[in-house]
């Protein structure tokens, strides 16, 4: 009896997430007006909107990072603003800060380009420490303190942080505790000759599609709860836990060769954002329970900064990547 329960409840959720996603594809075909190819990366914005984490993107400049993230504000209807992090930015240009105003003979706060729906911190590597830990910590307390008021962030909330992997004189890298805030981290790839050709095309005639704003903000949170709502079986949740034990201790795994590469494995956040992401990526699939592919789908982005690689990793020039793999083609899928 109990069983035929489920099945109906699950059936239900199933039509009740199918419903709700279908916003899904109407903002991805009015986004792909602007953005061309790059699927992987549009898919990765939505989990990271809708997962409610952020997003950190390392690729070579001009491959339409910051093009993507404010093509995403305008279709949502959300604010949109972006921080270009050089060498000299200080927290309050992040955050803001309190303004002596000599007309009311008292201070006045000015609020930082942190107040919006949809930030982009552009090339975070390039700012300092202080820099990069204030912004990290509005990300994850989702409010900000400036003088003695603390400032709640306007929901929803997303930060797609970018670094360029080629350049590393003058750089601030990321510590491995900062980059574990990210929900994902996404490498983007070189378009294909046909999607180049494209490219080429469209920005020779000058003048982009208008984006249109297809959803609002009421939509995106909404759709934010119904993630949570996607049926994740127990074995599913054993998967998701065998994978991020597997990097913590892999000799218990049948992985025993993987010990002297890795120098830490991942955190709890880990398994809490691999979970979630595979939610998402079942709500963007129109589907109302995560199946293994869903873990899968994810497993790279969310988990590719959160393995440490030792130094003798790197003179075998083992990759964290290259370690996902061998656990993901390791361990039993249910």
């Amino acid at each position: 009896m109990e069983q035929t329960t489920t099945a109906l409840d699950i059936g239900a959720l199933n039509e009740k997430i199918e419903k709700e996603s279908a916003f899904v594809d109407i903002l991805t075909l009015e986004m792909n007006k602007v953005i061309i190819g790059q699927k992987h990366m549009i898919e990765r914005l939505m989990i990271g909107l809708l997962g409610q984490g952020h997003i950190l993107l390392e690729g070579v400049p001009g491959l339409a990072k910051t093009l993507a993230i404010n093509t995403l504000s305008k279709a949502v209807h959300g604010s949109f603003s972006r921080i270009q992090f050089t060498p000299d930015l200080l927290p309050a240009d992040v955050v803001g800060t309190m303004i002596y105003n000599m007309k009311l003979n008292d201070f006045s706060i000015k609020k930082g380009p942190i107040f919006a729906n949809f930030v982009l911190a552009d090339e975070i590597n390039r700012a300092p420490a202080k820099v990069q830990s204030a912004l990290l910590e509005a990300m994850q307390e989702k409010q900000v303190t400036i003088g003695d008021k603390t400032f709640i962030l306007d929901r929803p909330f997303l930060v797609m942080a970018t670094q360029n992997p080629i350049e590393q004189e003058g750089t601030y890298p990321l510590p491995e505790a900062q980059v574990d805030r990210f929900m994902l981290k996404t490498v983007i790839k070189y378009p294909q000759m046909a999607e180049e050709q494209l490219i080429i095309r469209q920005n020779l005639k000058g003048a982009y599609d208008q984006i249109n704003p297809v959803v609002t903000l009421e939509q995106i949170t909404r759709a934010q709860a119904s993630v949570r709502e996607v049926y994740m079986d127990e074995k599913i949740e054993k998967y998701i836990l065998d994978i991020i034990f597997a990097t913590r201790s892999p000799e218990n795994y049948r992985l025993a060769d993987l010990k002297p590469l890795i120098s830490f494995g991942s955190s709890p956040r880990g398994s809490i954002n691999l979970a979630m992401a595979a939610k998402c990526y079942a709500f963007i699939k129109r589907r109302g329970y995560v199946i293994p592919e869903d873990v899968r789908a994810v497993v790279h982005d969310v988990l590719r900064h959160r393995i440490g690689i030792t130094y003798e990793a790197e003179a075998e020039n083992v990759t964290s990547e290259d370690i996902i793999n061998k656990i993901v083609n390791e361990i039993e899928v249910p």
